[in-house]
């Protein structure tokens, strides 16, 4: 178990339902959804924000916990 990998995946697990809960709750306060909206329309503005602080982060998280649960550490993953 790599405790550096599972609380880099934790964190980015966090940070995605996070993003995910504030964008249904309290979209206001998030700016960038704002801007994306601006810029590319209130569909595809929000369908781009859920995937890129959302959907990204929560997969990464994912693959990043079960690779530390593993053994496998961030900096095998990342190539250093």
């Amino acid at each position: 178990m790599d405790p550096l990998t599972l609380g880099v995946g934790v964190l980015l697990l966090g940070f995605g339902i996070y993003t995910f809960y504030s964008r249904a709750k309290y979209p206001h306060k998030l700016g960038k959804l704002q801007a994306m909206k601006d810029k590319f329309g209130k569909g595809a503005g929000t369908l781009i924000h859920t995937i890129a602080y959302s959907l990204i982060p929560i997969g990464a998280g994912a693959a990043l916990i079960w690779s530390g649960h593993k053994g496998i550490s961030i900096s095998q993953i990342v190539g250093s």
